[in-house]
């Protein structure tokens, strides 16, 4: 029997390369909101992954970009502290994209952490052909120096397994790091914040996404085994407040009824879930709004 390794790996990559959907894949249950908006990913998630030869912890982190507010740039620093704490560092491209300037910025961003080893993961391989696959690994390879080059599809579970056996591979002799029925660190309140904030950046513009943010304000418990969930959604500015509300609040009423479906999945008895719209002013660019937020 080969000795339990137990260790932390990261993903790193352009946003919307599927660093989300894979944690959320191989962890098996959903720990971090998804989102075809850039910048999805706000903090670093920590998901757990059990297996009889080891444990992984997966930090999810933000998409590395280039910051244009200081939300942006505290965002980059997660990465960063991030980079530098982790065994494993998995670099994530596209299958269905060229490698571009943007991916290999990133590539130099994994480079600097020095003591990590480093895995190559092309993603998405369920949306191009095998031959466009092959194409996409080679050029990955010539990159730099990998432990692993390995192809995946989170949607279609293509070599999941084997993802997860060559990371557990990598990772040093440990005893287990979580309890083996822990799947996340996050506590309940900030996994209802991002339910919701996903539910709210379904079809909004490309600039509102990043005025976002959502606070619980209170959860009260009545005896009838109702858990009542009081929140706020925050914007920037009063236009935008417009649209988050919709026409008659119809659009915050679709965000609350697909937020309440999400957080009941992850929640013990019935929710019944209120939302508010507030403005804070340009809180992407005030240290202080930020700081609130939990930035």
């Amino acid at each position: 029997m080969s000795e339990f390794r137990a260790g932390f790996v990261t993903f790193i990559g352009r946003p919307n390369v599927g660093k989300s959907t894979l944690t959320n894949a191989l962890v098996g249950e959903k720990i971090v909101i998804t989102s075809s908006k850039p910048q999805t990913t706000r903090r670093a998630v920590r998901g757990i992954v059990h297996r009889e030869s080891g444990q992984l912890v997966i930090v999810d982190t933000p998409g590395v970009h280039r910051p244009r507010t200081l939300l942006g740039q505290r965002l980059n620093d997660v990465v960063e502290e991030t980079l530098a704490e982790v065994d494993v560092v998995g670099f994530c491209v596209p299958a269905n994209e060229e490698l571009g300037p943007g991916d290999r910025f990133i590539y130099e961003w994994a480079d600097k952490a020095k003591s990590a080893k480093k895995v190559a993961l092309v993603t998405k391989v369920e949306t191009t052909s095998k031959a466009k696959v092959a194409e996409q690994l080679l050029a990955v390879s010539e990159l730099g120096d990998w432990d692993a080059i390995i192809p995946v599809s989170a949607v279609d579970k293509i070599n999941l397994d084997t993802l997860v056996e060559e990371l557990i591979a990598l990772m040093p002799v440990s005893e287990a790091l979580y309890p083996d029925d822990m799947v996340t660190e996050e506590r309940y309140t900030q996994r209802v914040e991002e339910l919701i904030r996903e539910a709210a950046l379904e079809g909004v513009h490309d600039e509102l996404p990043h005025s976002i943010a959502v606070q619980v304000d209170d959860i009260l418990e009545h005896d009838d085994g109702v858990r009542e969930i009081f929140a706020s959604v925050i914007v920037e500015r009063d236009s935008q407040k417009g649209i988050v509300i919709g026409k008659g609040a119809s659009r915050l009423k679709m965000v609350r009824q697909h937020a309440t479906r999400q957080i009941q999945a992850i929640s013990p008895g019935r929710v019944k879930l209120t939302l508010h719209v507030k403005v804070a002013k340009d809180w992407q660019r005030d240290p202080k709004q930020l700081g609130k937020l939990g930035f």
